[in-house]
């Protein structure tokens, strides 16, 4: 027996998908059909479970590997993924049918306001089909790319996936992407076109676009109206019908089910833990006596930290250990950022909030960080710029914190130059987060900066703005794909830092709200990054250093001296505000002075009386700007580095 940790929630809980009973396939061929490793007992009779006898403990048992289906739900943001699932759970009569069912998998606040799924989530359905009783387990998954780690960890849990497709949108770049998710699994794939409804649909268009860009007959596609309930029944006919039995084939045959009481092992931290509770989801958490090969449900196996479930861990039988399986993908951070109470008397409220966050977010890094003028805080790692305003806005709904948030920044690496060098970081190549820790020139031989496969879908005619958008922020195009006669393709290689503030909102902007945008991560390339210091009156704001590419080095630099002298309060002094490479100085902005009228008492006279005063007040302001101390406020600070909401 072997299980696949797909998710840490609380403390102690795992979810997991199950499998037992065949040889793991190769990539290249389909997946066998199993043997069930209990197929000697006696399956009960097909019937449909009542609500009453959903309340007891299912009896798992009356469940074999061919009676069950894991499938996910897979679509482009806002396509319909979660309406779709709202009405399956109605078909299974897994939840009352009731107007108020929307977005009944979708549990936290943010997700509710938005109208998005942030965290992929799992229910079990029973559904009688021919005159037979089977189990369905559905994950339902979010739509957006920051959380594609989501996707293809659910992904690893299934046989069979739902590509939901909207009938008057068509093929989105989120589409494209789940499908080759799909596709390198080796799992069938139904695809649905939803919102047949709509006044402006065109589902003859998108079966069209699904044959030529995945070729997929269009014969295959199943035409629904999930808000209305439209056909979706021989969408539940067609998961029995075309997704194989629910099993991941694994590498040994054990006795494939685990119950309440079992020791088990965790390949990845080799410790042991007791399963305290195992059981489904319906669409809460249901306990059973047991679990057999090919389900999908829970365990809670007194696990005390988040990082003792890692995703893709193999969990076995004590004393019958097995050989790990291939796991997850562990979620990659793109972007950081600094956050920091308002009031550094709240720190150990928002350190105890994000510590319950990470919980059941592990994508979330966390460093501890300090600022002269921000105090203690600390840098965190997110997954896109979404997933980092979800992660601040969870924090204030769910734990009533407010919070400074600083521009986000990439991960670029140096590679050192030295063996004395490379003897101090242990390793030749260094990850820098924090702009402040950017090496000298002279200590490394090259920068390399993140960059991504960026797909773009369009309509045709803003082509031309799109593309000259995309060579304003160093792409190199890749192909350009027509997908239909007004739709085209755009693959470009970005540099991720062009991307990550507000390249979205930009190419919304020209596209009228029509293209649609999606990138995976390409690796390193080698870059001419320097590192700009903000400087005021000669004095380095550490704060405020930023890592630019050398092309973009005075427009950045010019924007942040405009926005800081804005920002400041004026002093008695003058203040110079620059923005410098080492000792060069490449842009500047001067903040004047308050000026005492010197001159208000005297009433004609000597030219000479009056030009001694101004010299006298020239000399003292020269001489408090020596040794005057800027000090700079802390709102100031919030101006200049938070995100520009705005853009």
């Amino acid at each position: 027996m072997w299980i696949l940790v797909g998710r840490g929630w609380w403390r102690g809980r795992v979810f997991v998908p199950w499998a037992a009973g065949a040889a793991r396939p190769a990539l290249n061929r389909p997946r066998p059909m199993p043997t069930h490793a209990a197929a000697a007992e006696p399956w009960a009779t097909n019937r449909r479970y009542s609500s009453a006898e959903l309340k007891e403990k299912p009896d798992m048992s009356r469940f074999p590997v061919e009676d069950t289906r894991n499938f996910s739900i897979i679509a482009h943001v806002d396509h319909g993924k979660s309406t779709l699932a709202d009405r399956l759970l109605e078909l299974t009569g897994t939840i009352d049918k009731t107007k108020n069912n929307k977005q009944v998998l979708d549990k936290l606040q943010v997700e509710r306001e938005r109208g998005i799924t942030v965290k992929a989530q799992t229910a079990s359905l029973f559904y009688s089909f021919q005159g037979k009783q089977y189990l369905l387990n559905l994950i339902d998954t979010p739509g957006h790319v920051d959380f594609s780690y989501e996707v293809s960890r659910s992904l690893s849990a299934c046989q069979g996936v739902l590509l939901v497709v909207d009938a008057n949108e068509g093929i989105q770049a989120q589409t494209v992407a789940n499908f080759f998710l799909a596709f390198e699994a080796q799992l069938s794939i139904i695809p649905v076109i939803n919102k047949i409804d709509l006044k402006n649909a065109d589902p003859e268009r998108v079966e069209k676009q699904i044959e030529k860009v995945f070729d997929i007959p269009s014969d295959e596609c199943i035409k629904i109206s999930a808000k209305l309930g439209t056909n979706v029944e021989s969408v539940l006919q067609a998961v029995i019908e075309r997704i194989p039995p629910g099993v991941i084939a694994n590498v040994a045959l054990f006795d494939g089910m685990v119950s309440k009481g079992d020791k088990i092992v965790s390949a990845h931290t080799q410790k042991t833990y007791e399963v305290n509770e195992v059981g489904v989801l319906n669409p809460n958490e249901q306990s059973t006596h047991k679990l057999y090969a090919g389900q999908v449900g829970y365990l809670i196996a007194g696990m005390k930290d988040v990082t003792e479930a890692q995703i893709g861990d193999t969990l076995h039988l004590h004393n019958h250990p097995v050989e790990p399986l291939p796991g997850f993908k562990s979620a990659k951070p793109m972007v950081f950022a600094g956050m920091y109470p308002i009031d550094q008397s709240e720190y150990n409220n928002l350190k105890s909030a994000i510590e319950k966050l990470t919980l059941n977010d592990s994508s979330v890094t966390v460093h501890r960080d300090s600022s002269l003028a921000l105090g203690a805080g600390w840098r965190l790692g997110f997954l896109g710029l979404l997933h980092m305003e979800v992660f601040n806005q969870r924090l204030e709904q769910e734990y009533n914190t407010s919070v400074i948030l600083t521009t986000p920044t990439v991960p670029y690496k140096a590679v050192l130059s030295s063996a004395k060098l490379i003897k101090e970081y242990r390793e030749k190549e260094i990850i820098i987060i924090n702009p402040a820790q950017f090496p000298e020139k002279s200590k490394v031989t090259e920068y390399l900066e993140p960059v991504v496969l960026g797909t773009i879908i369009t309509p045709d005619e803003y082509t031309g703005k799109i593309m000259g958008l995309c060579q304003a922020r160093r792409a190199v195009q890749k192909n350009m794909v027509f997908i239909d006669e007004n739709r085209v393709m755009l693959k470009y290689l970005l540099p991720l830092n062009e991307i990550v503030v507000d390249f979205y909102d930009s190419l919304k902007s020209l596209s009228s709200g029509y293209a649609s945008f999606d990138y995976e991560d390409a690796g390193y390339q080698a870059a001419e990054l320097v590192k700009m210091d903000i400087l005021l009156n000669g004095n380095i704001v550490e704060e405020l250093v930023t890592v630019v590419h050398k092309d973009k080095a005075y427009s950045v630099g010019k924007t942040i001296c405009e926005r800081l002298k804005d920002s400041l309060p004026r002093q008695l002094f003058e203040i110079a505000i620059q923005a410098a490479i080492g000792s060069k100085i490449i842009a500047r902005e001067t903040m004047k002075a308050y000026r005492k009228n010197v001159l208000a008492k005297c009433y004609g006279g000597d030219i000479t009386r009056k030009m001694k005063l101004l010299r006298r007040q020239a000399e003292g302001k020269k001489k408090l700007r020596k040794i005057g101390n800027i000090e700079v406020p802390k709102d100031a600070f919030i101006k200049v580095l938070k995100t520009q909401t705005n853009k």
